[in-house]
């Protein structure tokens, strides 16, 4: 069964909006998607508000607290940073914020380049559920379920689709 969500470019002009009100003046942010649904809407938001640094992109496979139980993903790509994030304000860009890990992990890796002055969290859904304190400073849409009822999925990168599939009923 699936769900119906806010029309994809609603959600990402939330988003778009949320962004440039965060940022004010501050065209000189680093926006950094994570990979790969995250780098997917980082491109598209990077684009739509004219950033003049360029996007850099986080690959977290080694960061993540669940590495041992799920393995390594097939497809690791390097992370790139196109500067250093010391003393900037940084744009982390995610499709889907659930139990908070994700994020962790990639402020994990990001300080591993340099200490921002400031990380601003951008997710296309917010879901709920989560396991660490960790709030989006935007998000193009809240959804609030119980945490294991329902998956979002992004694909993309174009056109970007956005899909939640609920399990079916027990019979």
């Amino acid at each position: 069964m699936t769900t119906e969500l806010p029309p994809i470019e609603s959600i990402l002009q939330a988003m778009q909006a949320g962004i440039a009100e965060q940022l004010g003046d501050a065209q000189d942010a680093l926006m950094i998607g994570i990979h790969s649904g995250g780098y997917w809407l980082a491109q598209h938001l990077h684009a739509k508000l004219g950033l003049q640094t360029p996007l850099g992109g986080l690959d977290i496979s080694f960061y993540r607290d669940d590495f041992s139980r799920i393995g390594l993903h097939p497809q690791v790509q390097p992370s790139d940073l196109p500067c250093s994030p010391d003393g900037r304000t940084v744009v982390l860009v995610d499709d889907v914020l659930f139990t908070g890990r994700t994020i962790r992990a990639a402020m994990n890796e990001l300080f591993d380049f340099g200490r921002p002055a400031r990380i601003v969290l951008a997710v296309l859904i917010d879901r709920g559920g989560r396991e660490l304190p960790i709030a989006a400073d935007v998000a193009g849409a809240h959804v609030d379920a119980p945490p294991k009822d329902w998956q979002v999925k992004l694909s993309g990168p174009e056109p970007l689709a956005l899909t939640v599939i609920t399990p079916k009923a027990p019979a």
